[in-house]
């Protein structure tokens, strides 16, 4: 039965993810869809997430559908390098990712297999819920009907680019030789979605929200970049850029790599420290000049922006008390 259907590998990356990893297991338990395959990678826990990994395994070994598959590093390599492992393992027809500290919908594999094959798509994208302990929101991603509207939507800041929000077919990564950079752990979603979907023929936007992103409270809201992720990030956008720079897209890109420039750092602004602030006017500066020209951005952003080139910090201190302190703190304590 299993070699007839359409087989769905899911990647999890798992680095000492035990206080959150329960709710991961059980929402992949309570999938309507059958025909999994579920990859773990253990990243070198040293906590019991490959434990309860094992007892969740034994529950489906004897299962004629649901195969589940612990996969073991000998050292901790990043979450770039596991999916790797991943990918390297996965025999299914799609891909997904989910996060060990995330969710899905109950319906969320079969809805995405169902788009898929009805539209004979390459990559399904979908919605999501920001969700806290006690409270959720719905995030829903811009409409696209085809592969370069995707990516240009993802270079000008209107949507976002994480993996879990793509069902992708595995020939996509096997016939172009797509994977992870090792080591290069920030950035690597965009790096690999601008790839997947420069090389997909058809592409499909499914309006429904199917993935729990989960915040523990909303300061995590806010971003802290070490000058390890700055580096990481500035390795995989220069991936991107060369990359497009040598695809079948090269003559649109026009000034979008400056607004993708300016939306990667723009997380150092979502934050009190001035240091932070420093740092954005710093990275990827040939980009601050494009502060106010990208009319997809929301114009308190763009002024966000335009406050940082002009150093006035007071104000994006003021704006970051106001936002996430009392109102993000209200909405979603």
């Amino acid at each position: 039965m299993r070699d007839t259907q359409t087989v769905v590998s899911i990647i999890i990356p798992v680095f000492n993810a035990e206080p959150t990893l329960l709710v991961c297991l059980e929402s992949l338990k309570a999938q309507s869809y059958q025909y999994l395959e579920l990859l773990f990678i253990n990243d070198c826990s040293v906590d019991k997430s490959a434990e309860l990994i094992r007892s969740f395994a034994e529950k489906w070994q004897n299962d004629k559908y649901i195969q589940v598959k612990l996969l073991e590093h000998e050292q901790n390599m990043g979450v770039a390098a596991a999916r790797n492992t991943g990918l390297d393992q996965a025999t299914g027809t799609y891909i997904y990712y989910v996060d060990a500290d995330d969710s899905i919908e109950t319906d969320a594999i079969e809805m995405a297999v169902q788009c898929a094959l009805k539209n004979d798509a390459d990559i399904v994208g979908f919605n999501w819920f920001l969700t806290f302990s006690n409270n959720k929101r719905r995030m829903n991603q811009s409409t696209f009907n085809t592969a370069w509207e995707a990516i240009s939507l993802m270079l000008c800041g209107r949507m976002r680019w994480n993996l879990w929000l793509f069902l992708t077919k595995r020939s996509l990564y096997e016939n172009n030789n797509i994977r992870f950079i090792p080591g290069n752990n920030m950035g690597e979603d965009l790096m690999v979605s601008i790839k997947l979907f420069s090389r997909a023929q058809r592409v499909i936007y499914l309006d429904k929200a199917l993935y729990h992103y989960r915040q523990s409270n909303t300061q995590s809201l806010t971003k802290t970049y070490s000058a390890q992720h700055i580096s990481q990030v500035t390795e995989n956008v220069k991936e991107v850029e060369l990359f497009l720079r040598n695809s079948k897209f090269e003559n649109k890109i026009g000034d979008l790599f400056f607004y993708l420039k300016l939306n990667i750092k723009l997380p150092l602004l979502m934050s009190q420290k001035t240091l932070n602030y420093s740092c954005w006017v710093n990275w990827f500066p040939e980009a601050n000049e494009f502060v106010l020209k990208n009319k997809s951005l929301p114009l308190r952003t763009r002024i966000l922006q335009w406050l940082a080139v002009h150093k006035q910090y007071w104000a994006l201190k003021l704006y970051n008390l106001l936002v996430f302190r009392i109102i993000y703190g209200v909405l979603y304590k």
